[in-house]
């Protein structure tokens, strides 16, 4: 995990960004977008894990503005009209949470998030989030090639999560998956302060990404970044009845079943190649049902 210097103007920030805890006096802002997946299984992914976010910040943070933009509304447009809102909407009291799921691009010099239709770029997000007045920011990028945004995206009011280290890790990530059971985990509030910080969620989400390769045995091809220590101080959210129930047998086997049937997509998308297509084509759709049906339980 990398860290910047104690007191960098990130670590400052982020020591007072508290997200959606009650300690900020200002509103709190929750966007998530997932971008284009390109392929069913993705698309599933994406829009799936998006809605889980939206129904574990609103569980926890109840009185929090969240928004959420997933499938054919995630378009650049509708983007950039959300943060306009909250341009125009938020003071410096309040604070911004900006979470990122999909596939994303780096070129060399500048990444992008794939949208349907034009794709959004680091720098023009940059823009965008300078015009907000919230003092206090916070952005989650979960996708491929999301360290080539940080550097752009990292000021003194905004500290920057990536799932890669660099914008040259271009494979598909699973960071997402392991950051979103964060929030429904009652294990990540490691502290069992019945919140679970930014850097709780951070680790959580980086030592299973580390595991899931481990695992399959496989070359990581992602390497989480975190640059704040701190962020131990920023609250994410509060544990509420959605989290606790997480903790039942029920709910544990099924979030065994969800974490098994996705490692099983996996496997079988990095087997594509060596599988028929046929055969490829119907094993995906009988996994991708049964994972549908899988997490209608879950949400139940």
């Amino acid at each position: 995990m990398a860290v910047a210097p104690p007191l960098g103007g990130g670590v400052r920030i982020a020591l007072f960004l508290l997200l959606g805890a009650a300690l900020l006096p200002g509103a709190s802002f929750y966007v998530t977008v997932a971008g284009l997946g390109g392929e069913p299984e993705y698309e599933q992914r994406f829009a799936t894990q998006a809605q889980e976010i939206d129904k574990l910040i609103r569980a926890g943070n109840p009185d929090a503005k969240v928004q959420t933009l997933f499938g054919p509304q995630a378009t650049k447009a509708q983007f950039e009209s959300v943060l306009a809102a909250i341009a125009k909407e938020s003071k410096p009291a309040d604070s911004l949470v900006l979470m990122l799921i999909g596939h994303g691009s780096f070129d060399g010099v500048d990444y992008k998030i794939n949208l349907p239709g034009p794709d959004l770029s680091a720098v023009e997000l940059a823009t965008l989030l300078d015009r907000i007045p919230a003092g206090h920011q916070l952005v989650v990028n979960m996708t491929s090639a999301s360290g080539g945004s940080r550097a752009v995206l990292e000021k003194p009011n905004r500290a920057v999560i990536t799932a890669t280290k660099s914008g040259s890790e271009k494979n598909a990530t699973i960071f997402a998956r392991y950051w979103v059971e964060a929030l429904r985990d009652p294990a990540a509030d490691t502290d069992k302060n019945e919140t679970v910080s930014a850097l709780e969620a951070f680790v959580y989400a980086e030592q299973k990404t580390a595991q899931f390769y481990e695992t399959q045995k496989r070359l990581a091809t992602e390497h989480p970044i975190l640059e704040d220590r701190v962020a131990s101080r920023i609250a994410l959210l509060h544990i509420g009845a959605t989290q606790a129930a997480a903790g039942t047998p029920e709910k544990k086997a099924l979030l065994a079943r969800r974490e098994e049937l996705e490692q099983q997509i996996d496997t079988l998308k990095y087997e594509k190649a060596a599988t028929p297509p046929e055969e490829y084509k119907k094993q995906l759709q009988i996994l991708l049902l049964e994972l549908a049906k899988t997490q209608a339980e879950l949400d139940k």
